[in-house]
């Protein structure tokens, strides 16, 4: 059995793949296998996961990126998991690094690496809001995403046991899974770039979604309705205060763009913020419009 498994989700992107698999197969750590799951592709990408030796290529139906990491976890064997997204790139000493991380601090059960990031063609420095904390990370990630699929590892048993990516969810579905596990568990950073992030692109999922915010809220509601019981006062004002911020936002879209469904469904999710009834499932719909 190998220690890591390595999922590449991938869809219509032949060139990129390239890229990203070869970032892999030239790890300079060798004990992984690399799965990559072909979501329903319709050019050449399929043939081009096919044509390195030893890579596992599993196809299904498009279904989306939560779906096809998903599937490449359950097709795979190691005791932890390494994503790394399509357009993206390892350097070669990333699995390595990872692995004396794990070997330094066992009690870590996911950590990531920085990153260097990347758009169109030049690269650039993140900003203050990006920079990556550790430890307790709750809290600051209500505001933004702050963990990277392509620079995380996680323990299998974890990311089974929070039920893996929620295939509902368009965009964002990495939000709600690192704001899931960092509700309870400690978040490790090795503080070195080893993740090259490449963005710009058109087909970037945050550039084929509109009104991201309906994501996050229906992630941060999510989590209250299955947790709010567990939280601490400061946590449980925290994921108020970050709903209530994003539906003030999503209302003024909505008025803005003549959208009444999506503003009738901000106005009552701040209902149900107002009155602490987190059973209350209107937020669902905000995946699905």
């Amino acid at each position: 059995m190998p220690l890591f498994s390595v999922i590449i989700p991938v869809y219509n992107r032949p060139a990129l793949l390239r890229r990203a698999i070869e970032s892999v197969l030239a790890q300079t750590f060798r004990d992984y296998e690399l799965i990559v799951v072909d979501d329903g592709s319709t050019d050449q990408t399929h043939s081009v996961a096919r044509s390195y030796p030893g890579v596992r290529c599993v196809r299904q139906q498009n279904r989306g990126v939560s779906a096809a990491r998903n599937r490449g976890v359950a097709e795979s064997s190691a005791p932890y998991l390494a994503f790394l997204d399509s357009d993206d790139a390892w350097l070669p000493g990333k699995l390595e690094a990872q692995y004396d991380f794990i070997a330094r601090e066992p009690s870590v059960r996911v950590h990531q690496t920085e990153e260097i990031w990347v758009r169109r063609g030049r690269r650039v420095n993140p900003g203050e809001r990006h920079r990556k904390p550790e430890g307790d990370i709750f809290v600051p990630s209500l505001a933004l995403c702050l963990v990277s699929p392509s620079a995380v590892v996680i323990e299998r048993s974890l990311f089974e046991r929070m039920g893996g990516f929620d295939e509902r969810l368009a965009a964002c579905e990495d939000y709600d899974l690192w704001l899931r596990i960092a509700l309870d568990h400690r978040v490790g950073l090795l503080r070195r770039a080893l993740v090259v992030k490449y963005g710009g692109h058109g087909d970037q999922l945050s550039a084929r979604h509109w009104g991201m915010d309906r994501f996050r809220v229906y992630a941060i509601m999510k989590l209250l309705r299955e947790r709010a019981a567990d939280m601490d006062a400061e946590r449980l004002r925290a994921a108020r205060e970050a709903v209530r911020s994003r539906c003030a936002v999503l209302l003024s879209g909505a008025r803005r763009r003549g959208n009444p469904e999506l503003a009738d469904l901000a106005g009552s999710v701040l209902k149900v913020i107002e009155d602490g009834d987190y059973s209350n499932t209107a937020f669902e719909a905000l995946a699905e419009i």
